[in-house]
């Protein structure tokens, strides 16, 4: 079976536009980079380097230093699709990662996105 377009698609490409979701939303971009940091255990070095760097999605997730333990407790729906039930472990990461942005973006308060 092929690979999902996403899986390919630069991190760095898809990265402002969470920032604009977030900031349309009276959010800002350090929010949207803890989240990353938290998800992840990037420093802010690794994440901006990740960025300048252009890598894919595939890679951004197989170097991330630890996907964080209560990153199962992220439930919901991203797109029609119940994150908790997507069989792919890494479409589940990116998912992850969609549906913080979008908690972010409705104004869920930080101490409740980062779990």
């Amino acid at each position: 079976m092929a690979e999902h377009r996403i899986f390919t698609t630069a991190f760095s490409s898809v990265y402002p536009l969470y920032v604009q979701k977030a900031e349309r939303k009276g959010r800002t971009k350090d929010e949207v980079d803890q989240i990353i940091r938290w998800l992840t255990g990037y420093d802010q070095a690794g994440l901006d380097a990740h960025i300048d760097q252009h890598r894919d999605f595939k890679t951004f997730f197989a170097q991330a230093p630890a996907i964080h333990p209560n990153a199962a407790l992220i439930k919901g729906v991203v797109c029609g699709v119940r994150v908790e039930e997507v069989q792919d472990p890494l479409m589940q990461k990116i998912r992850y990662l969609d549906k913080l942005i979008d908690e972010l973006a409705k104004g869920k308060a930080m101490e409740k996105i980062l779990r």
